[in-house]
């Protein structure tokens, strides 16, 4: 049985899973949650060749906030040489996510199994 870590802040909780950081995004995402969220992704994304996985299985609500955290996380990433991918199954989510632009350059993968089986290239420029 896998023990859930404790969350950093009720609206993230982070964990390894087969050799990648999981940022678990929970709850509703909004000005005040990316606020919270925001001094913990950086310090995850600033790693040298991280390797970061982005859930939103858990998330009720995503704002403007939040994609600017996405996308804040994959620049970050990309430039230290990591790479960072996407969970994302919320049909309200995803369609926000393909009207910015921004699935595009962080593909969204159903399931976080999902998303630990594709190759390192999906989150290359």
């Amino acid at each position: 049985m896998r023990q859930e870590p404790a969350p950093l802040t009720r609206h993230l909780r982070v964990r390894q899973e087969r050799g990648h950081t999981v940022l678990e995004f929970r709850g509703e995402i909004d000005l005040a949650a990316a606020a919270e969220i925001s001094p913990h992704l950086d310090r995850e994304t600033d790693r040298p060749a991280a390797r970061i996985v982005i859930d939103l299985s858990r998330i009720d609500f995503f704002d403007c906030s939040g994609l600017r955290l996405l996308y804040r996380a994959r620049s970050r990433v990309l430039d230290r040489r990591g790479h960072v991918l996407l969970v994302c199954a919320h049909p309200l989510t995803l369609r926000v996510l393909r009207i910015t632009g921004l699935s595009r350059l962080l593909p969204p993968q159903p399931t976080l199994d999902a998303a630990l089986e594709q190759p390192e290239a999906t989150s290359r420029p």
